[in-house]
């Protein structure tokens, strides 16, 4: 990226709960909020905090697959039942798959770059829990490229990471792999017991790590990856707004209830073509290098990161793709409980995908929000002890099987 011709900012965030399984009030045979329900919830969180909807001068939303889990396109056109001061006012929707909204944030961003926008609302959204699991996986599908459906896992892109999985067994060792997996999966659980919003937040599991390393069945799942290696099929949205100095000024925001955006990355594969090394996320190394260039910081600046942990192994492979462990060493890195919330790099702090879920088009929001809560103190219980020697944090939010990636580095903003 070039440096921005103006300064870039994030405040104000909100997140619905992640419904699904593992919330107590989750029930699968009773009716259930729709899209309306979480827009209109993650939105008006933000606007609150913005003072009103005079203070916002475009919507964006992320989503990856309404039309099919919902029967319903043209989101951005429901900014207005949000709030009726957004009415008149630019709105759209994007999709990149599970970076959609990721992609949300880009677009605000290149809005206030612009100059278009002081104040730009950007939400993620996906309803998922509408239709059985095996029909979800097939409407999943379409992350990757459809073609290949026929001839891909019932469950299908499990099946694609399932792969991975075990590429990474063969060439670095199952046992030192599958620990490392279940270490991801403790880490993941115990930050989401501490987030009133997370889809694990009631999981009273004692050893996680033993649950984690229940082997694989591939006559009821997949291969190599169990159901605790994969996050939940989940409901839920998260808002935020991406503003410039003037927009929040107007919406009465101090800076040090902002983090300013310093780099960002977005990158993107060829759909139609496998990955060259299935133990390696390419596009994602490129994002991040894109990321970290721009804001001119090396990764032992970093004091978080939020990684797109749709799969342990994509986290695995996420710690590795930012540099923290060399090819083959992500998972012993996290073994030895380097990314817990006291280790030597937190990640994933309010849960990540397996622990607070992954409403596939609100993932790359939710991860904003996390870190803008964490560098500015609104974390509560999930908040860890930023050092001011490393003051950064990072999004990572992927796209299918590694196809579109978006990554920001953020600072709390002075």
């Amino acid at each position: 990226m070039t440096k921005p011709s103006r300064k870039i900012y994030m405040a104000a965030g909100y997140n619905t709960i992640s419904m699904g399984t593992g919330r107590k009030e989750f029930n699968p045979r009773m009716e259930r909020p729709g899209l309306e329900h979480y827009l209109k919830e993650a939105g008006q969180g933000v606007i609150a905090q913005l003072g009103g909807a005079q203070n916002v001068d475009e919507s964006v939303v992320g989503n990856f697959m309404s039309a099919r889990f919902n029967k319903q396109a043209h989101l951005g056109a429901f900014s207005p039942m949000i709030d009726k001061g957004l009415l008149f006012k630019p709105s759209i929707s994007v999709e990149g798959a599970c970076a959609s909204g990721g992609l949300a944030l880009i677009s605000g961003m290149k809005s206030v770059l612009a100059g278009t926008a002081d104040s730009v609302l950007c939400l993620g959204v996906e309803v998922q829990n509408t239709v059985k699991a095996i029909y979800g996986a097939d409407i999943l599908a379409g992350a990757g490229w459809f073609s290949k459906r026929k001839d891909g896992h019932a469950y299908f892109f499990p099946g694609q990471f399932s792969d991975r999985a075990g590429a990474y067994y063969k060439q670095f060792g199952r046992e030192t792999a599958r620990i490392g997996f279940a270490r991801w999966y403790r880490n993941a659980i115990e930050n989401a017991r501490l987030c009133p919003t997370a889809q694990e937040h009631h999981n009273t599991v004692d050893d996680l790590e033993a649950l984690a390393l229940t082997e694989p069945n591939p006559k009821s799942f997949t291969e190599h990856l169990n159901f605790f290696d994969c996050s939940k099929v989940s409901d839920g949205a998260s808002g935020i707004a991406v503003m410039s100095c003037q927009g929040l000024e107007r919406a009465f925001i101090p800076y040090s209830d902002a983090v300013e955006i310093v780099g960002w990355g977005h990158a993107v594969d060829d759909i139609t073509e496998d990955p060259p090394q299935l133990t390696v996320l390419t596009t994602m190394s490129e994002a991040i290098s894109q990321a970290l260039s721009g804001a001119g910081i090396s990764i032992d600046q970093l004091a978080t990161v939020e990684l797109h942990d749709c799969f342990t192994i994509a986290g695995i492979l996420a710690v590795e793709a930012l540099g923290f462990a060399a090819h083959g060493e992500g998972a012993a890195f996290v073994a030895a409980g380097n990314t817990s919330r006291t280790g030597k790099i937190p990640m994933n702090t309010t849960g990540g995908l397996i622990g607070w879920g992954h409403p596939t088009g609100g993932t790359g929001v939710h991860m904003a929000v996390t870190i803008w809560e964490q560098l500015t103190g609104k974390a509560g219980l999930n908040q860890i002890k930023i050092d001011p020697s490393r003051p950064y944090g990072m999004t990572v939010n992927m796209g299918g099987d590694d196809k579109t990636v978006v990554a920001i580095v953020y600072k709390k903003a002075e």
